[in-house]
């Protein structure tokens, strides 16, 4: 019998001998890089990174949880800041004395207060010397009171205001009083003077030597002698005169 020859195709990249393939193999078991068993201090060491990865990824997550929930306040902050710095940029310094200083702060009702003053020497840590001050305050119905002096005399911790030459208060509601001096306890929202006091509003005028008013309360006291002209004594008294002549 004759052989026949295989007519099956042949690739000639695969058509190797066995020293080729023998040969290939050891360049690639050569270039290969077997991998090193870690030992026992590799491992105490990578059991200790994964402790403390259990630990810092939660508390980092806590951490921008919080950061975003106080956000909002800390913008806040950052608001009320910038506002601070703009009022204290319009406040200038000469030979120690701020010029054109406001102070604000609320009475032991919560009722915002402020206090301005073309300029201000602290003497003392608590003690606050004040050219040409006006003091705005919030009464307890809600009306609006002014009151503003030549100089005056600021008692930070007290929150007490003393007020001394051409003392003028002046209500919302139209009602106007002149008074050489006169003391204010802005946290108990009271003013008082010991001296003459000259009063005028819708119901007319009046004289006193001093006077006691409380906010909180509502009350006012006069001390006499005084005189009282209300604005129907005082038509009567010019139409009576008429009448006379």
């Amino acid at each position: 019998m004759t052989d026949t020859p295989d007519k099956r195709p042949q690739r000639e990249d695969y058509a190797r001998s066995g020293a080729d393939i023998k040969q290939q193999r050891e360049r690639l078991a050569a270039s290969s890089v077997r991998r090193k068993v870690p030992d026992a201090a590799n491992l105490a060491r990578r059991r200790t990174m994964l402790r403390w990865a259990k630990w810092l990824l939660p508390s980092t997550a806590l951490l921008l949880l919080s950061a975003i929930a106080i956000w909002p306040e800390v913008e806040h902050l950052i608001s009320a800041n910038q506002t601070t710095m703009r009022e204290l940029s319009k406040v200038k310094i000469e030979s120690g004395n701020l010029v054109g200083a406001t102070y604000r702060g609320v009475d032991e009702h919560n009722r915002p207060f402020t206090i301005t003053a073309d300029t201000v020497h602290q003497a003392t840590g608590n003690r606050l010397d004040l050219t040409d001050p006006m003091a705005d305050i919030l009464t307890q119905a809600g009306d609006w009171l002014m009151v503003r002096s030549e100089k005056g005399v600021y008692m930070q911790h007290a929150q007490i205001l003393d007020l001394t030459g051409e003392v003028t208060l002046y209500r919302d509601d139209g009602l106007m009083m002149h008074t050489p001096v006169a003391d204010i306890d802005i946290k108990g929202g009271i003013i008082t003077s010991d001296s003459w006091v000259r009063v005028e509003g819708p119901f007319g005028s009046l004289d006193a030597q001093g006077f006691l008013l409380s906010q909180h309360d509502g009350l006012a006291q006069f001390r006499g002698p005084g005189r009282l002209i209300l604005n129907d004594d005082a038509q009567n008294d010019a139409s009576t005169g008429k009448k006379a002549s």
